[in-house]
């Protein structure tokens, strides 16, 4: 079954309405939540009049002695700011929750919301205050290097603040030991709280039902998370609460805000010699979840990119700021480090006088390097990155642009081509890797396998499914290793109190990590099936062999079926019980030595119509190496969905802020892409590297797309207006700003 394009079998339970998300969960005598939150930036809390609605504030749970909530991923000499689910004393950005108000109803206690008196103190924005700074490379080498070089040349990037924008708002509602949560990461959820309420792990259980997308920012810790497992305990009533669009906005955890200033030393032929990159990254009012980790450790240790420049140095400096923290999304870091290398690579080709193509192509590191270890720590495993490369060339027609530029300026339009290479550190991560640099949780995964007497199978699984398609390709996976069909197989996520405990899905790495974990439990379940058949079979363990769903004695016709030793495992009436205990379940962890290196290459060819500055995409065409396909088809849908949200940073999403308000709190501000902004996106996966060090050589796929998406549409960009002069632009590249770069320098002419 691995390989094949077989339809998502949860589809049809979305698709017909029987989806359970939380807003669908009903309980007796629930008590519905709102949240009072701050309209100021920076500000002291003097009080707080609730005019007599049921409601708690910071004190409450000062009171109870409720902790702080602390970062997971805390880099050497970090400066932490507290944090407390309930704001205390002070608020450092607009959207932080000072009390939380409880009513019969949503709409009761929204009014009850309104009518709350808080008196602040408005401060003074605080000075530059600085979070981590974290290093990587050789300093000194570089320097040297950039002494010695024949060209350098030189960007100062901005990497546009994102937020998420999932069709489910996040949700939840409490018991007073059962927390049903929307969360990417429920072990990890369940952690924090019981960490901050002081209370045993086992005595709270965390449920993850359906969920309507999450894109890395579901998966972190929040306030309200802490706040309705407190308040659920302290009334002994169930809590739940739902955002409004208009409050994701003001407290989901937003994403990039990158400044960076980067040079790239280079000799005549255009070989890179040196590398230096400093980066200016805001991580909001506190450092949420992975806050530190994805600009620091993540995002430095990609900028070798796909090349094999000899010398590297990065440094990453994280700064507070009087906004809504930044954490992980779709991309996490990666699409940052891509953004910094192509548009190196595009300036260096371009004062060299070089195609932009054929400059990358003599600093590939080409497969005979591998594995390859950069000058910033990773070592890649395996990839054939000029083979992938060339590919997306091919099936791009780079060649024959010239003509069709040809055509489009006939029409009086601008037409270009933008190339872009990325690596991607997939599969997060080795527990070990993560814990030297500051991890305060693991990133292993867990798979349970049980066998019932008729055959039929239930995998649980510590991973959690919001749209990957899980319950299809994890069932793929035992179907190919156990012989049996899919149909007779369940997966279960979400449950602390089912699953063995497990890291939850982001980081592209439920299939890489989770899936391993699946084939190692999967294994385990042959090995006893082969010793049990061995006694049914009267022959010796070491002769069964186990082949499409038949355990048989080698060289011989005889076979029992996997339905058969699962009916002797489960009765346990013909087992040698001193040898064999009854059951057909297993375990087993894995915990990765390293990432999987997933890479690609994209090109992206566009128009612009420079009387009105709107873009018009007319391709994009992508070559992935994801390792080994499980199945093509939702392997395409993520690849085109992280397509999709790449293009949205590069043409129209930006998040505004000024003087610590937002701006950009709805959609009438933050714009989306829509299904008429984009291309018939053409994209291929390359199969012939994969994971060297995974069982099923397994890449990550689901944040492929959103990578190299900008570094290709901006590079695009950047070739169409050429021919008007403009050398540099920052994202977005919504029409007003496209037309503004344009007449800025016509007038300067």
């Amino acid at each position: 079954m691995i390989g094949k394009p077989v339809h998502r079998v949860e589809d049809a339970r979305f698709l017909t309405g029987r989806g359970s998300y939380v807003d669908d969960l009903a309980f007796p005598g629930v008590l519905h939540c709102v949240f009072v939150r701050s309209p100021h930036a920076h500000a002291r809390i003097r009080s707080i009049d609730a005019r007599g609605a049921l409601h708690f504030t910071g004190k409450e749970m000062q009171a109870d002695a409720v902790g702080p909530m602390r970062a997971g991923w805390a880099l050497a000499g970090m400066v932490e700011v507290p944090r407390w689910a309930l704001a205390r004393d002070t608020v450092r950005h607009v959207g932080e929750p000072v009390a939380a108000v409880f009513a019969e109803s949503r709409e009761a206690a929204e009014d009850a919301a309104e009518r709350v008196e808080v008196d602040y103190e408005i401060l003074a924005p605080l000075e530059e205050e600085r979070c981590f700074r974290w290093a990587r490379g050789d300093a000194a080498a570089v320097e040297t290097a950039f002494a010695r070089a024949s060209r350098v040349v030189s960007v100062e990037l901005v990497n546009n603040r994102l937020c998420g924008a999932a069709i489910e708002p996040r949700a939840m509602v409490a018991t007073p030991d059962t927390l049903y949560c929307a969360t990417q990461a429920p072990h990890h959820i369940r952690g924090y709280v019981c960490a901050e309420l002081g209370i045993a792990q086992s005595e709270l259980r965390l449920v993850s039902p359906d969920m309507g997308g999450g894109f890395g920012y579901k998966g972190k810790h929040y306030p309200e998370e802490t706040v309705l497992v407190w308040a659920a305990r302290k009334l002994r009533r169930p809590v739940k609460w739902v955002a409004r669009r208009a409050e994701s906005f003001l407290s989901d955890t937003q994403a990039r805000d990158h400044r960076t200033v980067a040079s790239l030393a280079v000799d005549l032929q255009g070989v890179f010699q040196a590398l230096r990159v400093h980066t200016r990254a805001d991580v909001g009012a506190y450092v949420s979840s992975f806050g530190a980790a994805i600009p620091g450790p993540i995002y430095s240790a990609l900028l070798a990119g796909l090349y094999r420049t000899p010398a590297v140095f990065v440094e990453v400096a994280g700064f507070y700021s009087h906004t809504v923290p930044t954490d992980a999304y779709r991309g996490a870091g990666r699409p940052e480090a891509c953004y910094v290398l192509e548009r190196l690579a595009d300036k260096a080709a371009r004062e060299l006088g070089l195609d932009r193509a054929e400059i990358r192509r003599r600093n590939l590191i080409p497969p005979s390097a591998m594995p390859y270890k950069t000058p910033v720590g990773p070592t890649y495993d395996c990839g054939d990155f000029p083979r992938v490369f060339e590919r997306a060339l091919e099936i791009s027609s780079y060649q024959g642009f010239a003509e069709r530029k040809k055509a489009s300026e006939a029409k009086g339009r601008l037409r270009g081509i933008g190339i872009a290479c990325y690596i991607e550190s997939s599969g997060v991560a080795p527990s070990r890797l993560a814990g030297m640099t500051g991890a305060r949780v693991g990133f292993y995964e867990s798979a349970q396998v049980r066998v019932a007497a008729d055959g039929s199978v239930t995998a649980l699984l510590g991973t959690h499914n919001h749209g990957q398609g899980h319950a299809t390709t994890y069932a793929q996976i035992l179907a190919s290793r156990l012989g049996i069909g899919m149909e007779k197989i369940k997966i279960v996520e979400g449950d602390t109190a089912a699953v063995p405990v497990g890291t939850g899905t982001f980081g592209s790495r439920s299939i890489a990590v989770g899936g391993s974990a699946l084939f190692r439990a999967a294994d385990k379940v042959i090995e006893k099936g082969r010793r049990i058949a061995a006694h049914l079979l009267e022959a010796a363990p070491a002769d069964i062999e186990f082949a499409s769903g038949a355990f048989g004695v080698a060289g011989t016709d005889r076979r029992v079926s996997f339905e058969d030793v699962a009916q002797a495992a489960n009765t346990a009436h013909r087992l040698p019980l001193e040898a064999l205990e009854p059951g057909l379940d297993e375990n087993a962890f894995y915990d990765p030595p390293n990432f999987a290196f997933s890479n690609g290459a994209q090109v992206c060819e566009l128009e612009v119509d420079p009387d009105t500055g709107t873009i018009e995409l007319l391709a994009h065409h992508a070559v992935d190496d994801i390792g080994r396909v499980i199945n093509p088809m939702i392997v395409e849908g993520q690849l085109h969905g992280g397509l999709a949200q790449g293009i949205g940073q590069a043409l129209c999403e930006r998040t505004v802020y000024e003087d610590g308000q937002l701006l950009s709190a709805s959609f009438m501000d933050y714009a989306l892409p829509r299904a008429s902004d984009l291309p018939a996106f053409v994209s291929e996966t390359d199969e012939t590297q994969p994971c060297t060090h995974n069982p099923l050589g397994a890449k990550g796929c689901g944040e492929s797309g959103t990578i190299g998406a900008p570094a290709a549409l901006v590079s695009a960009l950047l070739d169409a207006l050429a021919a008007r002069g403009v050398a540099d632009f920052e994202m977005p590249a919504t029409p007003h700003r496209v037309w503004q770069a344009i007449t800025r320098l016509r007038r300067e002419r």
